[in-house]
């Protein structure tokens, strides 16, 4: 019991020092709080890496390697992957597919509470994408394995541009299509957790 209580107590402060710039513990969402309880000691690695993830997006979004599309296409995709390679590299596999299994609870919270997420209120099929983009970047690395920073974005963008991941099926104007290519309404969308969006291979135009 004493035990439990040390490693609860450990998880509060952990990520509240990790997070002190931004949010704390009991600010985050349940499914992330709950990952944090169960691995007290990788909590501050893991929001590093997290912040890591998103400046070195952000970075290849303002270049034409890819789509520039950080929510639904390509930039979307290498970030999860980036972000799963980065986190088995560091913490394992298992404690960072865990960690986006939580992202994605609490994207389905996130839409419940109608808050953004890059933009747009989240949806099963952004978190369809998701969880499999995330699943190509745990196969990238290994736990420990010495690879470069540059050395892994090559190796994500090699994975997309081989359309080995997934994006979200848009006109050239940004609009959401169907499989079939019809425009999606915007206000057909909302509020809808499920909806006609088009999941796609990541090399759309190859």
């Amino acid at each position: 019991m004493k035990k439990t209580l040390f490693l609860l107590f450990f998880s509060l402060v952990s990520i509240s020092n990790a997070q002190s710039k931004y949010t704390g513990f009991f600010e985050l969402s349940t499914p992330k709080k709950v990952w944090v309880i169960f691995h007290p000691f990788k909590a501050k690695k893991a929001f590093r890496i997290s912040e890591e993830a998103n400046k070195v997006s952000d970075s290849i979004k303002k270049t034409n390697v890819l789509d520039k599309d950080a929510s639904g296409g390509q930039v979307d995709a290498f970030r999860h992957a980036f972000w799963m390679a980065r986190l088995r590299q560091e913490l394992g596999k298992s404690a960072a597919r865990s960690l986006g299994k939580a992202h994605e609870r609490e994207n389905y919270k996130t839409f419940k509470k109608r808050k953004l997420e890059d933009g747009s209120v989240p949806d099963e099929i952004s978190s369809i994408m998701d969880l499999h983009n995330n699943e190509q970047g745990l196969a990238l690395v290994v736990k420990d394995e010495k690879v470069s920073q540059k050395e892994l974005i090559i190796r994500i963008i090699n994975a997309i541009k081989s359309g080995k991941m997934k994006i979200i099926k848009k006109d050239s104007k940004g609009n959401f299509l169907t499989c079939e290519g019809i425009v999606i309404s915007p206000k057909s969308l909302k509020g809808k957790w499920k909806n006609n969006k088009c999941l796609i291979a990541s090399n759309p135009k190859t």
